[in-house]
């Protein structure tokens, strides 16, 4: 369900969904409820301070145990409400796309 004009489609959150974001160097946590999230980004709810959100790149955390986690970076901030952009490497190339080494047999 596309809204706001946005280019991916987001989902709204029928339930409170914690989720925690923390610093990329570990020093910071925030304790959050996600309200809407897509493949490119979310809409979170932050308890407590937002001043560590300066810091601009960050994790959210989407599990107890921080197994399950996304790269993100602040878009926007107003009152306890922030807008984060997920980040992701599209450098790296699927070993299945890098071309083969070609393996030349010689006869003897």
């Amino acid at each position: 369900m596309k809204f706001d004009g946005r280019k991916a489609s987001r989902v709204k959150m029928d339930h409170k969904q914690p989720v925690n974001l923390m610093g990329s160097d570990g020093t910071w946590r925030r304790s959050c409820v996600l309200l809407d999230v897509s493949q490119t980004g979310a809409k979170l709810e932050v308890e407590g301070t937002l001043d560590v959100l300066q810091a601009k790149e960050f994790f959210m955390l989407l599990s107890s145990t921080g197994l399950a986690y996304r790269r993100c970076e602040l878009v926007w901030i107003d009152g306890t409400m922030a807008g984060v952009h997920f980040i992701t490497d599209n450098k790296r190339k699927p070993a299945s796309a890098q071309p083969a080494a070609q393996n030349s047999t010689q006869s003897k």
